[in-house]
């Protein structure tokens, strides 16, 4: 199972946002978005062997499942409407436990730290600042852990510094997040870039 958790530190905790503004008033919801297409999509096909957690205000997660979801279309349009429909959904959650407002989507009232105590896996955190991607060796379960457009925040780095196994960064270049899971994705599927 390969899993990728994003920050949007300014994504809206609840689904009180236009789908005609999702980079301004949506609070870069279009970043969520299109990190969503480039972690589940392939060409003409999904990936069932991925999930996605999307925290958002470090209040809320969202949680989308390659192998259940059904209804999903590769464009920031169709992703926003299910995300909104999602957050619409957080007055049914109960506590850390999860609602499903649709097939394969879940949401939960958790926070980055609790999203990641309920996540198994080898952790790794996606940052410029890592080892070469190519010098480390590919994690059974990987769990990459990476955020927006903003930097994570003191306590958010303390934290990954604590919990990460592994710190590394996908090239030279700082490259955009979904970008970057799209390299994890390639590093992983030619098994280190050693198998095409």
């Amino acid at each position: 199972m390969r899993q990728f958790v994003i920050h949007g530190h300014d994504a809206p905790t609840t689904g009180d946002f236009s789908l005609d503004d999702l980079a301004g008033g949506a609070g870069r919801l279009d970043i969520l978005c299109r990190c969503v297409n480039s972690a589940l999509f392939l060409s003409h096909a999904m990936r069932t062997d991925t999930r996605v957690h999307l925290v958002v205000g470090d209040a809320v997660t969202v949680r989308l499942d390659g192998a259940e979801i059904r209804y999903l279309h590769p464009n920031e349009r169709n992703i926003a409407g299910m995300l909104r429909k999602a957050l619409d959904a957080t007055d049914r959650v109960i506590g850390h436990r999860e609602a499903s407002p649709s097939s394969g989507v879940y949401v939960s009232k958790r926070g980055l730290e609790a999203t990641l105590d309920d996540i198994d896996g080898t952790l790794v955190q996606l940052h410029e600042a890592g080892d070469p991607l190519p010098d480390v060796e590919p994690p059974e379960d990987p769990v990459f852990v990476l955020s927006d457009h903003h930097e994570f925040t003191d306590d958010e780095a303390d934290l990954l510094a604590d919990r990460a196994d592994e710190r590394v960064r996908v090239g030279p270049e700082i490259l955009h997040a979904d970008h970057t899971i799209t390299v994890a994705h390639n590093y992983l599927d030619t098994d280190g870039f050693t198998t095409y």
